[in-house]
């Protein structure tokens, strides 16, 4: 009996000692992984300019959102509009390029871009301003940022910011020049409504696009010269080109989560001259606030097709006191229907011919 005591003893002594010690081995490749996966979310979120989650948020099963990642809605579908558009936005898309602004080595934004000008020598690029804004403080921008430049062969390129406007959110980025790609056609003369907004993800590099229509009213941010279409892109597509039916550029866009508002090629067209004359947007006060007649209210429009039943043109919605508009004798309510012998149908129109 003392022999089978010792001996059953003896046995499952050996037993829980290994069981101890593969529990202890298990215990330790947990850890390791879990150590493994903290420097992946590491790599994952800081890296990329993203807030690391806690704890808790992690184990909650919370998961990123607004990465700058997202792409548009597919267009997968076997309609005609969705071709007609695949085919505009392929036939504009080595003009279309993406862009990420570093601070180090950790990433602070990403936004889309179009290759304006081409030369052979350099590009010239064009895209948000957020790529270079402060966080937080959007009046301020940041010094010595690297920038690189996905192609649209998905090869990287180093970016040069060469100017920058606040208050039109446009920023102007060259790199060295690349035979394969090229500059995209302009049409400041916007009259068609179908339109096609078009980006490029930064780290996949694939090319997204969404169709809409323009809408002839002013935009809930606060630029007047901002137009609206109703494409529905990302924030991927912040800075990204807005195309005609014809493949022409019209315009830049700006993600809003209601609509998508966007910068008309004649502004654009105008800050590069001023960029190349000053080196900065110089913007005079005129003193008034327009908008474009068939945004306005039916009773609006009903009152002035009273007095002029066959005229269209821009109504003027406010005229500040002492300003340039005011000493011109321009009132509200008025109607401006041309201005220096062109014939007015958008309010953008007004501001670029002033």
């Amino acid at each position: 009996m003392p022999r089978e005591d010792q001996g059953c003893g003896s046995i499952g002594g050996g037993r829980e000692k290994a069981s101890m010690h593969k529990r202890q081995k298990t215990s330790s490749l947990l850890n390791f992984k879990l150590e493994d996966f903290t420097s992946r979310l590491r790599r994952l979120y800081l890296l990329r300019g993203y807030p690391m989650p806690s704890e808790s948020q992690r184990t909650a099963g919370m998961h990123l959102v607004n990465t700058f990642e997202e792409r548009f809605d597919d267009l997968d579908g076997y309609s005609e509009e969705h071709a007609r558009v695949k085919l505009l936005a392929s036939s504009t898309s080595n003009s279309v390029v993406s862009l990420a602004s570093f601070e180090g080595n950790v990433r602070r934004f990403t936004c889309t871009g179009t290759i304006f000008r081409h030369t052979p020598y350099e590009m010239t690029i064009l895209t948000s301003a957020s790529l270079v804004r402060c966080l937080g403080n959007e009046a301020k921008f940041v010094n010595k940022l690297k920038i690189k430049v996905c192609l649209p062969n998905g090869k990287l390129a180093v970016g040069k910011l060469w100017k920058y406007d606040c208050n039109y959110n446009i920023a102007v980025v060259k790199t060295k020049s690349f035979p394969e790609f090229h500059g995209v056609q302009f049409n400041s003369e916007l009259f068609q409504t179908n339109l096609v907004a078009i980006g490029r993800c930064y780290e996949s590099g694939q090319l997204m696009s969404s169709s809409g229509m323009l809408l002839h009213k002013n935009s809930i941010l606060d630029c007047q010269e901002l137009m609206v279409s109703t494409c529905k892109i990302t924030k991927a597509g912040i800075g990204g080109p807005l195309i005609d039916s014809s493949g022409n550029f019209v315009g830049m866009n700006i993600y809003s989560e209601d609509e998508t508002p966007f910068l008309p090629v004649s502004i654009l067209l105008k800050c590069f001259k001023h960029f190349e004359i000053s080196g900065r947007v110089v913007k005079p006060s005129l003193g008034l606030r327009v908008g474009s007649l068939g945004a306005k209210k039916l009773s609006i429009c009903e009152e002035i097709h009273r007095s002029f039943p066959r005229t269209h043109g821009i109504y003027v919605e406010m005229v500040f006191d002492g300003s340039p508009a005011a000493f011109s004798g321009i009132k509200g309510g008025d109607l401006i229907s041309t201005l220096d012998g062109v014939a007015l149908s958008n309010a953008q129109e007004v501001l670029y011919i002033l």
